[in-house]
């Protein structure tokens, strides 16, 4: 059915239910203690993270508790309706159709009133890929090979990207063969602005208000009003409140109900965020002071926690900024790390594009490769051959049979595909950080000043969190399977260095003395001796950084790399149990399976 049809009520539903806040005739009553907490949801895009900002810094100043939570559209109806959460800012209609009206006819979730009107939500294309004649949806199958058939959203789970899966299963405009690539909203933007600096073409999720619209000459895709609504997806944005919230808190309702935007403020206030690398908190901060008048029309009848206008009682602090403290102070005049490091990035990007090209081009061709291959093989035979494999390497029928269980199970369920893109990132990040690892261990096992300054950097690579080093790597490579699989080799590479070290230095005595005595040269000491006695060692790492590449499926899928990372992303960000269990399932045979076949053999059944 289509999105226009499904919501051709709503305009009219909506009206009938923005009557949950108090009249404007009427004063709320000061609010009761348990008002105090505030509890907003924020789904990760930028204008709603703003918006959300600015309200919850305004209540805080009259004196509540407001805390942010976020989670993906449907967590957060999800989180409504079962009173987990309070106010949602950033009810985007018609693009959240598939999750909003149902909540809203059950009563489980209320409209306020619109905060934002004029905004659009649709696929966008940069100005030279418009003039090159792609204007339409019904072109962009025309452009497949410059676009390598992929069309780029942002986070799994989200609305739009649901469209335009949607769009592609029913293969309108002939895009059934196209994939949609899922990160984030930055790191759709990322990737953006790397084929704009290339001046290569891209479709891509757009919306206004957004600084996109200023950072890049983009134009709007027409012909997409069966997917995202007539007039580039003209959108409206709600605030939505829990069942009953506005008659617990009237006084909070009078703020909901006055609350509203213009696409101008929003774009100056996610510029702050965006271009000039404000923390959220410090932009909705100064919005605040730099818009008075705005401000006073939002608080009028509205009340501090304690009873006082509210007005009045801001004015009285000193205009609309807090008190003065240590911590504002040491925030007004932050040290410029994170700049610093943004600035390097920037510079590394600029005079490194040829390398980290060449670099994406040799690890991207290695995973597809290497996935192509995977695919060309019959399915059946891959399964017997890896059943074979786990039988010549342990010399055990039960495990064979397991093996050829377990995967017949991955096919069964649907994940086969996935499991093949999956196999190849794990196979080629094991292979890279085996060779990168096993050598750097053998060297510091001879070297111990060497492994004492690799000790912090290992440690380093294992306790930073995934997440601050996939971002250069977004930035450096861009969006698919090069970022998640040079964070990978990161996150893995420490195994088999320590795991190396540990057994070269672990090698008995008396062999290197028989070696030495029989007049071994470095080299046949190490082939002839070191490795093959602290072989059953070297192997535990290797098996550990097989174990560790495959737990980064997950943030792999994160940026776009594919795999069973994305059914899993999906799920949690959708509340599908179902889908989430399935695919953590098969993810954990693939475990086992790996695990068993790699595993060194136990001391007295080696083969």
């Amino acid at each position: 059915m289509l999105i226009r049809a499904r919501i051709a009520g709503l305009p009219a539903l909506l009206a009938a239910l923005c009557l949950c806040a108090p009249a404007r005739g009427q004063p709320p009553a000061t609010d009761p203690p348990s008002c105090a907490p505030v509890r907003l949801a924020d789904i990760g895009w930028t204008d709603v993270t703003a918006t959300t900002a600015v309200f919850a810094t305004l209540v805080r100043k009259l004196g509540y508790q407001p805390t942010i939570t976020v989670l993906s559209v449907p967590v957060t109806y999800a989180s409504l309706k079962h009173k987990d959460i309070d106010v949602f800012l950033g009810n985007w209609m018609p693009s959240m159709s598939a999750d909003q009206p149902r909540y809203v006819a059950d009563g489980s979730v209320e409209v306020v009133r619109t905060n934002l009107t004029g905004a659009k939500y649709t696929l966008a294309v940069p100005a030279y890929t418009y003039a090159a004649g792609l204007k339409s949806f019904q072109d962009i199958q025309r452009f497949a090979p410059q676009l390598n058939s992929s069309i780029y959203g942002i986070e799994s789970g989200n609305a739009g990207n649901r469209l335009v899966l949607g769009m592609l299963e029913r293969n309108l405009y002939g895009l059934g063969s196209f994939k949609l690539v899922e990160s984030s909203e930055q790191g759709m933007l990322a990737e953006v602005e790397r084929a704009y600096q290339a001046h290569a073409p891209i479709v891509f999720l757009a919306w206004d208000p957004h600084p996109m619209n200023m950072r890049f000459d983009l134009r709007y895709l027409t012909g997409g009003d069966e997917v995202f609504g007539a007039h580039y997806g003209e959108a409206r944005v709600y605030t939505n409140v829990r069942a009953g919230y506005t008659r617990e808190c009237p006084n909070i309702g009078r703020l909901l109900q006055n609350l509203s935007f213009t696409l101008q403020q929003e774009d100056r206030l996610m510029a702050d965020i965006l271009d000039r690398h404000q923390p959220v908190e410090v932009a909705a901060e100064a919005w605040l002071k730099a818009n008075p008048a705005t401000v006073a029309a939002w608080l009028d009848g509205v009340k501090t926690l304690d009873g006082r206008p509210a007005l009045a009682a801001l004015r009285g602090a000193g205009t609309l900024g807090g008190a003065v403290s240590l911590e504002h102070w040491l925030a007004g005049h932050k040290i410029p790390v994170g700049d610093t490091v943004a600035v390097m990035i920037e510079y590394v990007k600029a005079h490194g594009r040829l390398f980290f090209e060449g670099v994406s081009l040799v690890i991207r061709g290695s995973v597809e490769g290497l996935t192509a291959l995977l695919r060309a093989i019959p399915s059946s035979l891959v399964v017997l051959g890896l059943g074979l494999l786990g039988f010549l390497l342990r010399r055990s029928w039960p495990l064979a049979l397991f093996v050829v269980a377990a995967l017949l199970f991955i096919m069964n369920q649907g994940y086969w595909a996935a499991t093949l893109e999956t196999l190849s990132l794990v196979i080629v990040a094991a292979v890279v950080a085996t060779l990168v690892g096993v050598p750097l261990g053998v060297a510091a096992a001879h070297r111990p000043r060497l492994y004492a300054a690799l000790r912090p950097v290992l440690d380093l690579m294992q306790t930073l969190p995934t997440f601050v080093y996939l971002i250069p790597t977004l930035v450096l490579f861009g969006l698919g399977v090069v970022p998640g699989l040079i964070s990978t080799v990161i996150f893995a590479l420490p195994a088999p260095i320590r795991l190396t070290q540990l057994g070269i230095s672990s090698v008995p005595r008396p062999l290197i003395e028989a070696g030495e005595s029989f007049g071994a040269t470095r080299l046949q000491m190490l082939f002839k001796i070191e490795l093959p006695s602290a072989a059953p060692t070297i192997l535990a790492g290797i098996t550990q950084c097989i174990m560790l590449s495959l737990s980064m499926v997950v943030i792999a899928a994160l940026v776009g790399a594919g795999g069973l990372g994305v059914p899993v992303v999906r799920a949690l960000n959708t509340v599908q149990v179902g889908m989430g269990f399935e695919a953590g399932f098969v993810i954990v045979l693939l475990a086992i399976v790996l695990d068993r076949i790699t595993r060194p053999p136990e001391k007295g059944n080696a083969p």
